[in-house]
């Protein structure tokens, strides 16, 4: 059961993560109309950077496990939408993560530069690091390399250490308070789905639900507060019950 409780956890990370990181954040493909794209411009962007950064603390723990790889495939997705030729920029992020999650020696190095990049923007700096803390928790808890990385980014940014713990503490207690759903009959009405379908046809269903309340960078943009939170606790239902359907179904 505590393995449901922590995949129950993935749409609400993935809503709040890609809400965290899309608001204050002024990315849009007027501002990359002219970019060149290749892997040495990505790799020395912001984004870039901040990719790599990414691949280090998914890596931490050893391995990038499945609710990484679907938060980080996301994240891809919605990078390369706002650069000219999004299927080749999307290409080389993924070598920029499968370079830098194996290399160790270079995460004070990438961190600085980034810092550098955004010093003078508080709100990218705050997002960037909201991101990479809920990465950190999206198996469940953060572990000490985990820890020690977010700490030498943090450094990095400058980032006000109150503001780090805050936004830490916030995400801790959020997890504490996720439940999952009990009842097998709700889980099938939640995604319109029969108990006799086949799991074809159930992770379909899921996976239209998922696309319709999960907001990319640029379509969460604008949106009010109310339909944050009311989105947020729609996404981890419909993860809760396709979950609880592919644990019953077994």
């Amino acid at each position: 059961m505590g393995n449901l409780i922590v995949l129950a956890v993935v749409g609400y990370i993935l809503y709040l993560v890609f809400k965290s990181y899309a608001r204050y954040t002024n990315y849009s493909k007027q501002a990359f109309k002219n970019f060149s794209v290749s892997h040495e411009s990505l790799s020395r962007s912001d984004l870039g950077l901040f990719v790599a950064l990414v691949a280090k603390i998914a890596k931490a723990d050893g391995k990038v496990d499945k609710l990484e790889a679907q938060l980080i495939g996301l994240l891809f997705d919605d990078i390369s939408a706002v650069f000219p030729e999004p299927e080749k920029t999307k290409d080389i992020l993924k070598q920029i993560f499968d370079e830098e999650k194996n290399s160790t020696n270079n995460i004070q190095e990438i961190a600085n530069s980034l810092g550098t990049a955004i010093k003078r923007d508080k709100a990218k700096q705050q997002q960037f690091m909201g991101f990479l803390i809920q990465l950190a928790f999206v198996d469940g808890s953060v572990s000490e390399n985990e820890d020690e990385l977010l700490q030498t980014i943090a450094q990095a940014f400058q980032f006000d250490p109150n503001t780090y713990h805050a936004i830490f503490e916030k995400f801790e207690k959020m997890m504490q308070n996720i439940k999952p759903q009990a009842n097998i009959d709700d889980a099938y009405k939640l995604l319109g789905v029969n108990k006799d379908d086949d799991m074809g046809v159930i992770k379909k269903a899921y996976k239209k639900l998922i696309r319709q309340y999960h907001p990319d960078i640029i379509k969460s943009q604008g949106k009010s507060e109310e339909y944050m939170q009311e989105a947020t606790a729609k996404t981890q239902e419909i993860n809760q019950a396709y979950e609880m359907i592919k644990e019953y179904k077994k």
